[in-house]
């Protein structure tokens, strides 16, 4: 006999529990709901309600972009925002496999692991060196404007900022002279500034910072994707430590891509660099064991 159990692993009971509460009395029944209480979904029988929008109105009339603004933060975004938004997870969503994330889950694809689990060693290598700029610099951009008001203006607090700082995340990049996605991100958020969207203060903290930099540099350090969107981020009221989580969402798409174009090779076993080349062996010369 054929069922539809697709749902089963997500709710882990296929009795028929009318009232979507487990346990065999009352008060188990209570325990039990207000164990996993949540205000971001509703299920019962015949309903699935996101943020208290039945799912059945939202399919075909808001997008996933929408839809995650709603998950994290409850209600849906206005247009501009889901814009902003769509703009910063496109931007980040890949930059080859020289990074370690990317290589790391294209070589699980090809250890015989399922593809959720290649994408999970991807993802878990996102760590504070790896994936963390972002946070970091969303950290920065608001002691800067939180400072500002004391200090006197944005570019008192970025002398502040830079005093106390030798590393700020989010400018400069190990392989871009100027990282193609900086000026367009930018340019989303000035349009979004002028027409009201967002405050612009991130902004300003972020481009004031890129000018100081500069002036302490023999060549320009502009910024890099993790300070555009950062930027990006922290206009829209994310917190630093979200923002890195909807980083995680738009790289995991990349991980996801390269782990199943490798998957496709039918490669065996790829290590970090080609079975023709053997890692230097810088330990002691060849020597007989003690007797």
């Amino acid at each position: 006999m054929a069922g539809d159990n697709s749902d089963n692993d997500d709710n882990g009971n296929t009795g028929d529990n009318r009232n979507g509460n487990v346990g065999t009395d009352g008060g188990g029944r209570d325990e039990a709901a207000a164990y996993w209480a949540t205000n971001l979904v509703r299920i019962r029988p015949g309903e699935i309600a996101l943020r208290g929008y039945p799912i059945e109105e939202l399919i075909g009339r808001f997008s996933f972009v929408d839809i995650t603004w709603l998950m994290v933060r409850g209600e849906l975004p206005t247009p501009p925002e889901s814009r902003l938004l769509e703009a910063a997870l496109t931007a980040a969503v890949d930059h080859g496999p020289q990074a370690p994330s990317i290589a790391a889950a294209r070589m699980a694809a090809t250890c015989g692991v399922g593809l959720n689990n290649a994408m999970a060693t991807g993802v878990n290598l996102l760590g504070d060196v790896h994936g963390g700029a972002g946070q970091q610099c969303m950290e920065v951009l608001q002691d800067v404007r939180d400072r500002a008001p004391g200090a006197g203006s944005v570019e008192a607090a970025v002398e502040q900022v830079l005093a106390e700082h030798r590393y700020v995340p989010g400018f400069g990049h190990r392989f871009h002279p100027r990282d193609p996605r900086r000026d367009p991100l930018l340019g989303l958020v000035e349009q979004a500034r002028d027409d009201g969207v967002v405050a612009g203060e991130h902004l300003a903290a972020a481009v004031e910072l890129e000018r100081q930099l500069a002036l302490r540099s023999s060549k320009p350090i502009p910024m890099n994707i993790d300070g555009a969107t950062a930027v990006i981020y922290g206009e829209l009221g994310f917190t630093p430590e979200l923002a890195r989580g909807l980083f995680v969402l738009s790289r995991s798409v990349g991980i996801l891509a390269h782990a199943w174009e490798e998957r496709q090779t039918g490669t065996r076993i790829k290590g970090p660099v080609p079975r023709s080349v053997l890692a230097d062996y810088t330990g002691p010369d060849l020597r007989e064991p003690p007797r």
